[in-house]
């Protein structure tokens, strides 16, 4: 296995996105769906001899040791050490002295400004997709500019609005802050994550496909008609129960010797009501502080938040 899953190549200048998988690598829906999407954008010439592509769709491993074990990660996670001190500290180091993400972190870097330099794109598009422990809903999380919630608007999907603020160090975070770019080059940059269910659903790869898909749409790749395929419907369908937007209320942070164990049958998006006994750690009950949504619930041994609470938006 290899970090490229592939690249396409319009015909005309235009965006670069660029689409993340396995950023935690027990996370594998994503690259089933690059796979796929390359496989339709390699034969919808034949299909259809108008078809037209603007810009450069790269699609990239992100933790490729922890894929190959099938772990979350190996040392630590390599959606949190997204800080411009991190990495020009993680630079610094010679390749030997670099720990397992540390060298995944560098040689992502390498990549993405690699890239930029050879397509010098009009835009920077970054999806990060994702799946979750728990079942019970998919979301997106904008960066925090208008322009990342229009692209998570389109996405078809929950959009989770101040997810950003709660958490640190994400690779979202650090494209949203135009970290990637050079010399002002490409001209903005605009980011989504995409969770698209559970990690072994798997409808959750044909989520992942119809998100993609929109993301080209959305940074103008490709025509709206273009690429056409039966996963939006499945998107749409799962999505139409679900809040449309909601925003974070609260995140319970936590560290291996805490012991945290999630109460089981909690579903993200579970309405939960203050006081509700949630979860146990060391010191005992853990319980609601404010009536909302549970989001993300953990039930997998890695991870350093033990459930998100959202409220419901207009």
């Amino acid at each position: 296995m290899e970090r490229l899953i592939g690249r396409y190549d319009g015909q005309q200048p235009g965006a670069l996105v660029i689409v993340f998988a396995a950023v935690h690598g027990n996370e594998i829906a994503g690259v089933k769906a690059l796979r796929e999407v390359f496989f339709l954008l390699k034969k919808e010439p034949e299909i259809n001899p108008g078809f037209q592509f603007s810009g450069t769709l790269l699609g990239l491993v992100g933790n490729l040791q922890a894929l190959q074990q099938q772990q979350r990660y190996l040392q630590r996670d390599l959606n949190r050490i997204w800080e411009e001190p991190e990495i020009e500290r993680i630079l610094r180091l010679a390749p030997a002295e670099r720990q397992a993400e540390d060298r995944e972190a560098a040689e992502i870097l390498q990549v993405v400004q690699d890239t930029i330099r050879e397509c010098k794109p009009e835009a920077l598009i970054l999806l990060d997709l994702h799946t979750t422990s728990a079942e019970g809903g998919i979301f997106c999380i904008p960066a925090s500019d208008p322009a990342s919630l229009r692209l998570a608007k389109e996405l078809h999907a929950p959009v989770i609005l101040g997810l950003m603020d709660g958490i640190r160090g994400t690779l979202l975070h650090f494209a949203a802050n135009r970290c990637f770019c050079e010399d002002g080059i490409p001209n903005y940059c605009v980011g989504a994550a995409f969770e698209g269910g559970q990690h072994d659903d798997p409808l959750s790869v044909s989520r992942c496909i119809a998100a993609i898909i929109n993301c080209l749409r959305a940074a103008g790749c490709v025509k709206p008609e273009a690429v056409d395929t039966r996963h939006d419907e499945i998107l749409l369908s799962y999505s139409d129960n679900l809040p449309k937007v909601t925003r974070l209320q609260y995140v319970h942070s936590i560290r291996p010797e805490d012991q945290f164990r999630m109460r089981p049958g909690y579903l993200n998006f579970q309405p939960i009501r203050q006081g509700e006994y949630l979860a146990d750690d060391v010191k005992g009950p853990i319980y609601a502080t404010y009536d909302g949504r549970i989001l993300m619930p953990l039930y997998q041994p890695q991870g350093a938040d033990g459930f998100f609470v959202v409220k419901d938006l207009e």
